[in-house]
């Protein structure tokens, strides 16, 4: 692999799973009762471990148990979990002072993330940006934006699409269970219209991104196209299974958008910031949006969202209609800074793509030695296994529990995902050894074959 990819294996902490007890071990366990008598029930938990140190690609917990992360902290932590320029960074910045908001006093580091993602996000005009701490938050205000720019109320989204846990998000996300459910009224201004899933296009539509477009623009209609501020869209659809659309249809939308009047807003919250081996996931479809929203690993853990556009519809909102306490706070634009120095020799990227050729290499023959997985997807360091019946496409959610849990006791750390809850999805960080890729990968594959079995 690259040499960024290798300095990982020369890391303090060792690059190698390593258990030490069971997986939650004793002292996690106890932790574990004590969170659950002092937390909310509403916190879910994918694997009960109570970390002690993070670096590269590995996970130490209090029992001494290393695992491999393929999670990085659902696509934030991409420059591992412990990156020491970001630690120096923020350290520096922490010392001299920890906020000041900057709609009160400025400092220099806002200004500067900003004008690195206007000249690094994806088309060739005017931008600005505006940061703010989460992606509910950047999606949020990309609709006020929208809204403020166009006179139009309505948003339009896609089946499948995620995009928060605030009121106006939840709306706009597709899944119920655990999104949604029990948390309504919800807004009623946004429409939902048809995505284009390769696998599993829209009931009623054949596969492509014709037929879906085609869906698209009735829908469109059918509201009235002139009530429509804004369609955002996911250029990889994260939490709905790591979905890469067909070939054509965000290229389609761009010019449905144009068409109608109805900005285009590209939602890179989980796909950006080089997870899929470009800077951003739209590039691979040659896109341009008229915002952009970025967040998770923008600053590689510290919370730092954004919102990055055309400078006239960026613009429109009067002067105190943007802000937040919090929005662009010094620490976050200073590990923003430290992770926009680590893309400029292209390494990462690179790392990204191979990633991607590691994990095909070992996980693409399940295809056809198992009759369970029904499709390998994604594109760099973002990529999904989904989990169904061979012959009927039937998901098998059941199976893709039972594989996370076989990883999770073994030591490798996965997530799963999916409208159905039969993806199991792998994010690993960018900084991660081939050597310990192939073995995580290699868990996996284990895992599959037997739960096929």
């Amino acid at each position: 692999m690259t040499e960024t990819l290798l300095a990982a294996e020369a890391a303090t902490l060792p690059q190698t799973r390593h258990l030490a007890t069971a997986v939650p071990g004793p002292r996690s366990t106890e932790l574990h009762a004590e969170r659950t008598a002092q937390v909310t029930n509403g916190f879910g938990i994918t694997l009960p471990v109570f970390v002690t140190r993070a670096e590269g690609g590995i996970i130490e917990d209090v029992d001494g148990n290393r695992l491999i992360d393929f999670a990085s902290g659902i696509a934030v932590t991409s420059l591992g979990a412990s990156n020491k320029l970001v630690a120096e960074r923020v350290a520096a910045q922490l010392a001299a002072f920890t906020h000041t908001c900057f709609m009160v006093t400025e400092y220099e580091s806002f200004t500067k993330v900003c004008a690195w993602l206007n000249r690094n996000t994806p088309g060739d005009f005017e931008k600005r940006t505006g940061l703010f701490s989460t992606g509910a938050e950047a999606v949020e205000n990309a609709i006020k934006i929208a809204r403020a720019a166009t006179g139009r109320p309505n948003v339009l989204v896609f089946d499948e699409a995620y995009h928060g846990r605030s009121l106006l998000t939840m709306a706009m996300t597709a899944k119920v269970n655990p999104y949604k459910l029990n948390f309504g009224p919800l807004p009623t201004e946004i429409i939902r219209a048809a995505s284009a899933n390769p696998l599993r296009p829209a009931e009623g539509l054949a596969a492509g991104a014709e037929a879906a477009l085609e869906s698209v623009e009735a829908t469109i209609l059918e509201h009235g196209a002139g009530t429509f501020a804004a369609m955002v869209i996911e250029p990889i659809q994260g939490e709905g299974g790591f979905i890469v659309p067909a070939a054509g249809f965000i290229p389609g939308l761009r010019k449905l958008a144009d068409k109608y009047g109805i900005l285009l807003v590209i939602d890179e919250i989980q796909a950006g910031m080089g997870r899929t081996g470009t800077l951003f996931a739209s590039e691979h479809e040659g896109v341009a949006g008229d915002l952009i929203l970025t967040a998770k690993a923008l600053a590689n853990g510290v919370p730092l969202s954004a919102v990055t556009g055309r400078a006239e519809v960026m613009n429109a909102p009067h002067a105190g209609g943007l802000g937040g306490t919090y929005a662009g706070n010094p620490l976050a634009c200073e590990a923003a800074l430290a992770v926009f120095e680590q893309f400029e020799d292209g390494k990462l990227l690179e790392n990204a793509r191979r990633i991607e050729a590691v994990a095909r290499e070992i996980l693409e023959p399940l295809l056809t030695s198992t009759n369970v997985v029904a499709e390998i997807r994604g594109r760099g360091a973002m990529l999904a296994i989904e989990l169904a019946d061979a012959a009927t496409l039937e998901p098998r959610a059941d199976l893709a529990k039972e594989i996370s849990s076989a990883c999770h006791a073994a030591g490798v750390l996965t997530l799963t995902c999916g409208t159905h809850g039969n993806v199991v999805r792998l994010l690993p960080p960018l900084v991660i050894g081939e050597e310990l890729l192939r073995d995580g990968l290699t868990v996996l594959a284990g895992a599959i074959a037997d739960a096929a079995n």
